[in-house]
Formats: C-alpha cells, sequence, structure tokens
C-alpha cells in the first residue's frame, strides 16, 4: 500500500487529475464511527478510479472559541495521522483552524472548497456534521449546496456499541475513568502512546524491576493507574508483554506530571533513546501511595504477575 500524501494545510494540496472523494470531520481517535465514513470514501474512490481524501483539522475548534476551556484531544496531529494511514486513503489534509477558516459562512464552505480542490467529487460525513461560521451549516444545507456544484454528499449514520452512538466525547470518558477496554472496543484498535525513552532514576531497577521510562504528555490524561500493555519498537520485531504505570509516584517523588513507566515482563530490548508504541490493553488498579519501597516492590510484583496472567495465552 502507498503511504497516502500529507498536506499541512488546502492551501498546499497537489493531487493528480482523479475524482477526489474527501472524508471530513475532526476525527480525533478515529474511532469506529469516524472509519464507516472514511471507509466509504476509500470504497467509491476505488470503484471509480478516484482518489480517497480525509480532510481534518487542528487544532480543534474549541481552542478558538473556549481558549480557556478547550476539548482535551485523545490525539496529537502526528498520532492522528498515524491511524488515519492505515485506512488506505490517499491523502490526509490537516487545515488549520485559525480565526480566517472559521469566518468561512457555511454557505461559501463548498465553492471555498472547490475552488482549492478542484477534483473535488464527493463528500462523506457522519449524519451530525457542522460546518461553517457559527456551525451554521448542516447535512441538508451540505447537500443542497453540493447540488449546485455537481458534487455527492454521503452522510453516515451513527455506529453504535452497547446500544449507544460511538462519539469521540463518548471515548474520552471512557479514558478519562481507565476503562481501557472499552476505549479499545470503541476504537476498533488498541490505545497507545508513542514516546522517546529516557534515562530515570534507576529506581525500578534498584528493587528487582526496572521499568522504561517513556516521554510522554497526552492532551487527554488516562486514569492514572497500572496497566497491562505491550511495547514495541525498532528493536523488537513484536510488541512485548510489559505493566506500566501512568501516574505521578507519590511513594517515592510525587511528580509534578504523570509519567509512563514500563516494566517489560521478559527480557528488555530497549534503552534510553529509544523510541517505543506502549498499547494499553486493561486497567489493573487506580495510583496507590505506599508507606515504604518494600510494600512498593511488593505491589508491584502482584501487578507484574496480574499483566501476566491477563496476555497467557493472548
Amino acid at each position: 500500500m502507498t503511504p497516502p500524501v500529507p498536506f499541512d494545510s488546502l492551501e498546499q494540496v497537489t493531487l493528480p487529475a482523479r475524482p477526489l472523494h474527501l472524508a471530513i470531520g475532526m476525527f480525533d481517535g478515529v474511532h469506529l464511527g469516524h472509519r464507516a465514513v472514511i471507509e466509504a470514501a476509500v470504497h467509491s474512490a476505488r470503484r471509480g478510479d478516484g482518489l480517497a481524501g480525509v480532510l481534518t483539522f487542528w487544532p480543534h475548534p474549541s481552542a478558538l472559541f473556549r481558549s480557556g476551556n478547550p476539548t482535551r484531544m485523545m490525539q496529537d496531529s502526528r498520532a492522528k495521522e498515524r491511524v488515519l494511514q492505515t485506512l488506505g486513503v490517499d491523502a490526509i489534509i490537516t487545515q488549520p483552524f485559525t480565526p480566517e477558516f472559521a469566518a468561512v459562512s457555511a454557505e461559501e464552505f463548498l465553492p471555498w472548497l472547490k475552488q482549492r480542490l478542484p477534483h473535488l467529487t464527493a463528500i462523506y460525513v457522519g449524519e451530525n456534521f457542522r460546518f461553517g461560521r457559527g456551525r451554521r451549516g448542516d447535512v441538508p444545507l451540505l447537500v443542497a449546496a453540493a447540488r449546485q456544484l455537481g458534487l455527492q454528499v454521503f452522510s453516515a449514520p451513527r455506529v453504535s456499541f452497547d446500544g449507544e452512538p460511538i462519539s469521540s466525547t463518548r471515548v474520552r470518558a471512557l479514558l478519562e475513568i481507565g476503562d481501557i477496554e472499552a476505549v479499545n472496543a470503541l476504537l476498533g484498535y488498541q490505545y497507545s502512546a508513542e514516546g522517546v525513552v529516557q534515562s530515570g532514576k534507576r529506581l525500578g531497577r534498584t528493587i528487582g524491576f526496572p521499568t522504561l521510562n517513556v516521554a510522554w504528555s497526552p492532551d487527554l490524561r488516562p486514569r492514572l493507574g497500572v496497566y497491562a500493555v505491550r511495547v514495541a519498537g525498532a528493536k523488537s520485531p513484536a510488541a512485548l508483554a510489559a505493566v506500566a504505570n501512568y501516574g505521578l509516584r507519590p511513594t517515592v517523588e510525587q511528580a509534578a506530571e504523570p509519567l509512563l513507566e514500563v516494566h517489560v515482563l521478559g527480557d528488555c530490548p530497549f534503552a534510553a533513546g529509544d523510541e517505543v508504541r506502549v498499547e494499553w490493553f486493561r486497567f489493573l488498579r487506580p495510583e496507590m501511595t505506599f508507606k515504604g519501597v518494600e510494600e512498593l516492590r511488593a505491589q508491584i510484583g502482584c501487578d507484574r504477575a496480574s499483566a501476566a496472567e491477563y496476555f497467557r495465552g493472548r
């Protein structure tokens, strides 16, 4: 599969003269509902010898309109792009959500878009899609405007799980309470953290549980606690079973910001400077304060056993 071409704005887009099928949305998390929209664009493009593209935005509009209390993102734009790359699209356009872009009216939006994407043929959105200044545009308005420009519009119904619609808001709420298994079910893939291993204070090594200190500062923080995870990187052909602590380490230092520490259950090939991906599978327990290092050591042993039991046979 040829990797999709990334563009940092609509002004930069240069694509071959083939029909463009474009999925539009914020797509934070790229969950199963988002994937239904994007996969519809991909399938239609393949049937008609066209190109499939994704138009997404950064930052979230709330950063402009509610700067004091913006929506916290599950992914940064780089992480989102990595997931989008797996869906078979030909181009990923990340349009900066600036005051100028936000000022484009709902009526002006499609002509403005068509001018920048002259081979635009069809647009794919979710049924609750809103657009244009003041979010005045909805799907019926989009359909009416598209008809005047000879474009098609496909509106995907919301995808449900356990009887409730999947949404980024729902996934964020589950992430904050630590229900990582439900998060993964709604995403359709494993929630992950990516970062570079940094040198630490080597406390884990002194108590028999060496850890990788992974530099990772998410916008939306998962629940603090201990998780069963797998860790992968260039030095490992497969993801390795591990146990991770994401927290403030109240027993040993009370860090100012949460730290991600990963203890590989077997031999660990990683070292400081390596870039790794940590995939989260199960929440094991919340972060706790212990009376001392010996009590901490005993609990880490229990956590290690819990993670090993979870991965046994998987």
